[in-house]
């Protein structure tokens, strides 16, 4: 375990990751960092939270964080894991491609939180490798919020994954359509850190494959949520499947817990949230 005294910056850490990312040779069986990463004492800072909660439709003034907020105060302590010389697999092209999250408790704005991350495995994707990054949020000894997200690193593969989604056999139904506004990357990158040049400018997004700037994987599941609703203590689960072009338009669609993100029959985002039962 190693006990951090101030958040990484997360710009430094996406250099040195991009740097190190041609020389990584991702596979299942390749080793991993065990460390676990501790930041304790975490406050959110107030004026950056008002700024994301703007940004991805949340109620702003209220004094519990929203569901998503955690995984940014533990961002940069994944990026730090994942940019590490240790860390077998490139941080370039590293894709999102989902997030399980538990909330236990409300979580105040105002609160003070220890924040610890670590990588809990790799495993077989059909495109390649994934990684499974946990958070974990304490208040004192109490677990109060956790994630675990996946990172795929696209690779030819000897042996694929038997990773097939379903689809439900009808489309959810359509509550409202969204214009999502150019400068949105760049808004949430404000409030979050996350600067990705994939999510800034066209320009920038081109030197990546990328015809437009995309938007924040973790600004679609939060715009979703901040729609939907989340119950105080709630499993969210949510897929991310395509990305979502800036600016654009697309589908808000949800019923019975469950939500999707779409442009006509493409699906960039599906998730579910259900309460937790105490155990």
């Amino acid at each position: 375990m190693i006990v951090l005294d101030r958040a990484p910056a997360l710009g430094p850490l996406l250099a040195l990751g991009a740097v190190r990312s041609p020389f990584k040779r991702p596979g299942t069986d390749a080793s991993f960092p065990r460390t676990h990463l501790v930041l304790p004492g975490v406050r959110p800072d107030l004026e950056r939270l008002a700024a994301y909660e703007r940004v991805c439709g949340f109620a702003t003034g209220e004094d519990g964080l929203p569901v998503t907020y955690p995984h940014v105060l533990g961002f940069p302590l994944a990026m730090r894991l994942m940019s590490a010389r240790e860390f077998p697999l490139p941080l370039l092209g590293l894709v999102h491609t989902s997030i399980e999250i538990e909330r236990h408790a409300e979580l105040p704005g105002g609160g003070t939180y220890d924040i610890a991350v670590h990588v809990e495995e790799l495993r077989p994707h059909r495109r390649g490798t994934e990684a499974v990054v946990v958070t974990g949020v304490r208040v004192g000894e109490d677990v109060v919020w956790e994630s675990r997200s996946t990172y795929l690193a696209r690779h030819r593969t000897q042996h694929p994954g038997e990773t097939v989604r379903e689809e439900p056999g009808r489309p959810l139904p359509v509550v409202e359509e969204w214009r999502i506004a150019g400068d949105v990357g760049r808004r949430y990158g404000a409030a979050s850190g996350d600067r990705n040049p994939i999510h800034l400018y066209p320009l920038t997004a081109r030197l990546f494959g990328f015809r437009r700037a995309i938007a924040h994987g973790m600004w679609t599941v939060a715009r979703c949520l901040a729609a939907h609703g989340v119950p105080t203590a709630a499993v969210v689960r949510a897929e991310f499947r395509a990305p979502v072009l800036l600016p654009g338009t697309v589908e808000y669609a949800a019923t019975d817990g469950r939500f999707q993100l779409r442009s006509g029959d493409r699906v960039h985002v599906a998730g579910s949230v259900h309460p937790r039962v105490a155990q």
